[in-house]
């Protein structure tokens, strides 16, 4: 669970950073779903299975 720790910390940086017209635009596809920041922002924030294949999915693309 640190990894996820890790990953949601830079996660949280980077969304606080983004102009919020932008947090509107699709951040990672998972399961064949598309995913904008603030929906991204709301799973992780919330701890749960599919806020940590949207952080694993953004690592492994190179956005965190």
């Amino acid at each position: 669970m640190k990894e996820f720790e890790g990953l949601k910390a830079k996660f949280m940086r980077a969304y606080a950073n983004l102009p919020v017209p932008e947090r509107s635009q699709v951040v990672a596809i998972v399961d064949e779903k598309p995913y904008s920041w603030d929906v991204a922002y709301m799973e992780v924030s919330n701890n749960n299975e599919l806020g940590n294949k949207i952080l694993k999915k953004m690592k492994l693309t190179g956005i965190l």
